[in-house]
């Protein structure tokens, strides 16, 4: 995510925003210069929603008759340049998705220092040091904010909510390059850093029961992206190769190591009043090292989804989406899953059906609605839902969101 230096408040930029801490440390000694306090930004956004489901959890306790409101995003960012050439931005979020409202503190989501080497009307280079979001699709940059989400929840099977922390960002740092061409803009972004290693990736790996740490490694991640004529036609690549290892405290249990390598093609072409969307992954997951064999897994996955978006009235805006999840492509039915006595069959995929309506009511507020009718449990948080046993193959969801922002 790069930030031009004309300092736009873009959607699709959000991300790169100065937190409080940078602007005592960094930039409080040059405040003095009036100049600089005019390129000073702070921003803020709001989400509350309300998730229904008649089977299965998601997101609190949806089941119950009347739903869940444990849905909520709160953040507040700031930027500023000090220098031409230096952009010093961070955003604090606090998000709450379930669970019993723990992960809810406030929490850097991301702050970097940007500086370019290059900026002219040919070409932009640049470094960013520090927590910066992963390039990684078309959403995962600015996942957080409902005004730049074409849902209230993004595709579940490429942007996955319940190892959200393993996607989201990472410590280091990335360089980015953009090419300006006769015809369209060619992007690329590569980083490495230590990912974000949260509870909810130890939950995925089934170790949350284990004692132990889960210590992130140097991982990499990468995006080249062009977009032709003005954006009307999108594509991107996007690789990642992200690591941890986890240390038991059991005496005698080895050390784990966890690697996740996916790859993921994003295609999108956009009309004046509809947009088409098509996003596809292969995803490799690895666990190996530990005494239990039961952990040590080796699996394939493969995700796709395609979206048709139709704006109208102005304010308004329709989608209906095809979303889907295999989580081992040698064992797409799940059965021999099941047969292992692992869990059930329908853990290991998601056919999620999307119908979605959204209604800028003014530049500040937002309301949406959402229906999903899914086949499979392959996306479901396992926080809400800790026995798979239990849940149901097909189910249904209904999403109400009112979105703020200033």
């Amino acid at each position: 995510m790069i930030v031009s230096k004309s300092l736009r408040w873009t959607e699709r930029r959000l991300g790169l925003v100065l937190s409080g801490l940078l602007l005592h440390g960094l930039a409080a000694p040059a405040l003095a210069d009036e100049g600089m306090l005019d390129t000073f930004q702070v921003h803020g956004f709001l989400s509350q929603a309300l998730v229904i489901t008649d089977d299965n959890d998601f997101f609190g306790p949806s089941s119950d008759s009347d739903g869940s409101l444990k849905y909520t995003e709160i953040g507040a960012n700031a930027s500023i340049r000090p220098h031409e050439n230096v952009l010093l931005a961070a955003q604090v979020l606090s998000r709450r998705a379930g669970g019993d409202g723990s992960d809810a503190r406030p929490v850097l989501d991301h702050g970097v220092i940007d500086y370019q080497m290059i900026a002219n009307q040919h070409r932009t280079l640049g470094i960013q040091v520090g927590r910066f979001k992963n390039p990684f699709g078309f959403y995962n940059q600015t996942r957080d904010v409902a005004f730049t989400r074409p849902s209230i929840l993004l595709p579940q099977s490429i942007y996955f909510d319940r190892t959200r922390s393993l996607g989201l960002a990472a410590d280091g740092l990335s360089l980015y390059h953009e090419q300006h061409l006769p015809d369209g803009n060619l992007n690329l972004q590569l980083g490495a850093g230590m990912i974000q290693a949260g509870d909810d990736l130890r939950r995925t790996m089934r170790l949350d029961n284990t004692p132990g740490s889960l210590e992130p490694r140097l991982s990499a991640i990468g995006q080249i992206r062009y977009e032709h004529d003005g954006g009307r036609v999108i594509a991107a690549l996007s690789a990642a190769h992200a690591r941890a290892r986890f240390e038991p405290e059991a005496p005698g249990e080895s050390d784990g190591n966890f690697s996740f390598q996916p790859w993921v093609l994003s295609l999108q072409y956009n009309e004046e009043l509809w947009s088409l969307t098509a996003e596809y992954a292969l995803r490799t997951s690895t666990l190996d090292g530990f005494s239990n064999p039961f952990l040590n897994v080796d699996v394939t996955g493969e995700s796709w989804y395609l979206q048709y978006t139709r704006r109208f009235h102005d304010d308004w805006q329709w989608l209906v989406r095809y979303d889907s999840l295999t989580s081992n492509r040698d064992d797409r039915s799940g059965r021999s899953f099941e047969a292992s006595g692992a869990g059930p069959a329908h853990s290991q995929y998601a056919d999620d059906i999307t119908l979605g309506l959204q209604w800028n009511v003014n530049p500040r507020m937002m309301l949406a609605a959402e229906y999903h009718h899914v086949d499979g449990t392959g996306w479901l948080p396992i926080q809400d839902n800790p026995d798979p046993s239990e849940t149901e193959r097909r189910w249904n969801m209904l999403l109400f969101q009112l979105s703020l922002r200033f």
